[in-house]
């Protein structure tokens, strides 16, 4: 039980950094300009954002896990259509046209770090998404102890830091050749595998009745 919260925590940590949005486009473009460090503190700041937002969640879900055990298949069943809803949008969105926020010509680690932090933050619709993933692979059981719980909850933050290591590492290793029109290619890519992965829990649900 232990390694699959583990494992489920690291599989939603990517789920909700791998879309590039505002943060994903903030994160390339101070990689690009200041270094890859900068990229990655960035990120690292919408993780600890994600991570707070995740706590938020479980308590919320701790408040009704009767109800959730009791209405699992149903909760499931729409967790997996949300989350190939927001399969479909990743799909449908071009990072390349969403605005970036204000950047200082001063930089450092501190305040890259803050300003992607209070940006994440400022979205509350991730608890939606939370809610939807959390549902879906059952990442809240009646009966995990709270070490569990606060594993599950690193291991998000663990699936989160691959993302922009890789991201950031990616970015940095090909900045001359880098070409924003491949974030168009990266996002339908995303937005299909998460469709794929909300398609086939919706099918898993369905099996189970």
């Amino acid at each position: 039980m232990l390694i699959a919260t583990i494992l489920k925590g690291i599989i939603i940590g990517l789920s909700i950094s791998v879309p590039l949005g505002p943060i994903g486009m903030l994160c390339i473009q101070r990689t690009l300009n200041h270094g890859r460090k900068y990229g990655f503190i960035t990120g690292l700041g919408a993780t600890t954002s994600d991570l707070l937002y995740s706590v938020i969640t479980i308590f919320f879900l701790s408040f009704v896990i009767g109800f959730i055990d009791e209405y699992r298949f149903i909760l499931q069943l729409i967790g997996s259509l949300i989350v190939i809803g927001f399969g479909f949008w990743i799909f449908r969105s071009n990072p390349v046209t969403q605005p970036l926020p204000h950047e200082k010509s001063d930089h450092s680690l501190l305040g890259d770090y803050i300003t992607s932090f209070g940006l994440t933050l400022s979205n509350p619709l991730i608890l939606f998404v939370l809610i939807a993933l959390f549902a879906r692979f059952d990442f809240v059981v009646p009966g995990n102890t709270i070490w569990v719980l606060i594993l599950g909850l690193f291991s998000v933050l663990i699936g989160a830091s691959i993302w922009w290591n890789l991201l950031t590492f990616s970015v940095n290793h090909f900045r001359n050749k880098f070409n924003f029109r491949g974030l168009k290619i990266i996002n339908r890519i995303t937005g299909i595998v998460i469709m794929l992965i909300g398609g086939a829990g919706t099918i898993i649900s369905l099996l189970k009745q």
